[in-house]
């Protein structure tokens, strides 16, 4: 899932190459993917792309007052040609679920898979569309004070509230456990209960891996970043392999849609989390 770093690098390229432009067309080809009627998708259709946002892990192109907010989902991407074809995407064929015309070049949204979460909104603000309404403070942005406050009294693990969206918005699943091995903190550790070195830990954890993953991202184009963030993980998507900072082998926790990965050396004092997810560390 294309988290924080991945998200602003996309409209980073967006600001680089589609601000100026007008929009010539919108192509929809898969009408589920709309979750707005009013304005309807017509609108944007001869406006000037004014400006690229990004909301937690909301894309957002503002064309003129008119934007068009995308959350990418799971399996979700942008994908960005310099010569876009001027033939329509075939309704519910191939992967693309929407294709933006900006005079030449453009865009196309695409999502993998069989289970179809890409979703577009067509909005004069994008506080209209609920899930940006509902964000927490960003996670590249959030002070000492106000990451603070969002442990505080917490009962949920950390884990849990690292990516909950109205908590922190722009942590998912990968860089959670990024932030969490860095910070030497189990996945499991109960997040109001962390004491304050332990929580100052983690908030320069934080900062450090979404400040350098965003630097790393900064200078790709949007083909490559996938596998630019597939280069900078440690532990997510390495179970078996060694730590790097302990050789220690990486261990997994599967849940019914999901995993985790941590290092026990580094995190859990050697122990490994139980494969279940209420759990607690084995004896």
């Amino acid at each position: 899932m294309p988290e924080l770093p991945e998200v602003e690098a996309l409209a980073r390229h967006l600001r680089d190459h589609a601000v100026g432009r007008a929009v010539a067309r919108v192509d929809v080809a898969s009408l589920s993917v709309l979750k707005t009627a009013d304005p309807p998708y017509s609108a944007l259709h001869g406006r000037t792309v004014t400006a690229a946002a990004r909301h937690g892990k909301y894309l957002d192109l503002d064309c003129d007052g008119v934007h068009l907010v995308a959350h990418l989902a799971r399996a979700g991407w942008l994908r960005w040609s310099d010569s876009v074809s001027p033939a329509p995407p075939k309704p519910g064929r191939g992967p693309i679920a929407l294709r933006v015309h900006l005079g030449g070049p453009g865009f196309d949204l695409t999502e993998a898979g069989t289970q179809k979460k890409l979703a577009v909104w067509i909005v004069r603000d994008p506080v209209e569309v609920p899930g940006v309404a509902r964000l927490g403070p960003d996670a590249l942005a959030v002070t000492v004070d106000e990451f603070a406050a969002v442990l505080a009294g917490r009962t949920e693990r950390i884990k849990t509230v690292l990516t909950d969206q109205s908590r922190l918005a722009g942590i998912g699943n990968a860089y959670s456990d990024e932030i969490l091995h860095r910070a030497r903190l189990s996945p499991f550790a109960t997040a109001g209960k962390l004491d304050e070195e332990s929580a100052g830990r983690l908030f320069a954890s934080l900062r450090e891996v979404l400040t350098d993953a965003v630097e790393r991202s900064a200078h790709q184009d949007a083909a490559r970043l996938k596998a630019e963030k597939r280069s900078g993980l440690r532990v997510h998507g390495r179970t078996g392999l060694p730590c790097p900072v302990c050789g220690d082998l990486v261990r997994e926790v599967s849940f019914a849609d999901r995993s985790l990965q941590y290092c026990p050396t580094c995190q859990t004092g050697g122990k490994k989390l139980a494969d279940r997810r209420m759990s607690r560390l084995l004896k």
